[in-house]
């Protein structure tokens, strides 16, 4: 039985001889791990001044998004949205478009949301406490974790995937991340670990141990982890197995047309519905399914386009997490339209600087210039 579940162990049967002995294996712990973050640590923007709003930002466009992509977007974002007044007025088109590329777009309809719920029950203040930050749209147990310790010191764990990964290699736990009862003691074992009085330190240093050293796909880097000799997983030989890797489903894969249609000095955009995939963002017009030239005239004129000419453009794919685009784009140079056109037609530096559109057609963005 390893360090860590060996206390969970003594904690659960009351033994409190056997726990204080191996609280000082914890607190040795503790110290390597800190020792190593305070040398290691990466100069990241909003750690500079974790103040509440900084912490609640970064940590918001940090889900499921790479550090390095979210840098640019973070110091954009506070330059124009510096405090959450500013976050509680900001118009929604202009927050999409502040917000375009980083996807997942309701993280940032959910912001303003809670934003305005702070203006009006929290007078302006984000809430210190773990409990209140969750009645907050978009912010769940880690979030509220990190801002509550990162930002007001609060003893409080953040357990995110890196950590999740960490604890399971140290403790030796074999189980399936997603398995609620295996999340449950893990998370036990977090806030049984937390370094009271660094909470904010202690949990970002854990963090970036997953994501520095103790990665996925069975690379840790086990030979510059300063905790080694406390990971029950390496001692097994087993950094390869934990956690169990659970098989992902497939994405499902979807064709599409999409159409740059220019009238003149415009470019025709319409904008998604409000529910679903890519909810109320802009986007060229497209259709399901790889059409065949009869069937592209045919949608034409449904829209009521009379084209001068129709250019293939490169085709083009979209990753989401669940679903693929696999896209043929066509450039269409427009003779005339009719009244009952339904769409918005743009300048390009309007649609640059005004229209967000998803990073699924920033290929076709691209082709602009050219069409």
């Amino acid at each position: 039985m390893g360090i860590l579940c060996f206390l969970l162990f003594c904690l659960k049967m009351g033994i409190t001889s056997l726990y204080n002995k191996i609280m000082d294996k914890i607190q040795k712990f503790q110290q390597a791990l800190l020792n190593w973050y305070e040398g290691n640590a990466r100069i990241l923007p909003w750690r500079d001044d974790p103040s509440p709003y900084r912490v609640w930002i970064s940590e918001i466009m940090l889900q499921q998004t790479r550090v390095e992509a979210v840098k640019p977007y973070f110091e954009r974002f506070l330059q124009e949205v510096p405090a959450i007044l500013d976050l509680a007025a900001l118009p929604e088109d202009r927050l999409m478009k502040l917000w375009e590329g980083l996807g997942y777009y309701s993280r940032a309809r959910n912001l303003k949301k809670a934003a305005c719920m702070v203006m009006g029950q929290y007078h302006g203040r984000l809430p210190s406490d773990r409990k209140s930050l969750q009645t907050l749209p978009g912010i769940g147990p880690y979030t509220s974790g990190a801002i509550a310790s990162i930002a007001f010191g609060a003893k409080e764990p953040a357990v995110d995937g890196n950590v999740l990964r960490v604890l399971a290699r140290l403790s030796g736990n074999r189980g399936d991340l997603k398995d609620k009862t295996v999340r449950k003691d893990l998370n036990a074992l977090a806030a049984r670990l937390l370094f009271r009085q660094e909470p904010g330190n202690f949990n970002q240093a854990m963090m970036e141990l997953g994501a520095l050293l103790c990665i996925p796909n069975g690379r840790p880097k086990c030979g510059e982890c300063p905790v080694q000799s406390f990971c029950e997983a390496c001692h097994q030989d087993a950094v390869d197995q934990i956690p169990r890797k659970t098989r992902k489903a497939k994405r499902k894969m979807e064709n599409r047309t999409v159409f740059v249609i220019r009238f003149q000095d415009r470019i025709a955009l319409r904008k998604r519905q409000e529910q679903g995939l890519l909810s109320g963002l802009w986007e060229f017009p497209n259709r399901y399914g790889h059409l065949s030239p009869e069937e592209i005239g045919k949608v034409l004129t449904e829209w009521g386009i009379c084209p001068e000419t129709i250019t293939p453009l490169p085709d083009a794919k979209h990753v989401f997490s669940h679903l693929e685009w696999h896209m043929k784009g066509y450039a269409v140079r427009v003779r005339g339209r009719k009244e009952t056109c339904s769409f918005v037609w743009a300048r390009q530096e309007e649609i640059h600087h005004s229209y967000s559109v998803p990073s699924a057609f920033h290929a076709y963005l691209k082709a602009l210039g050219k069409v």
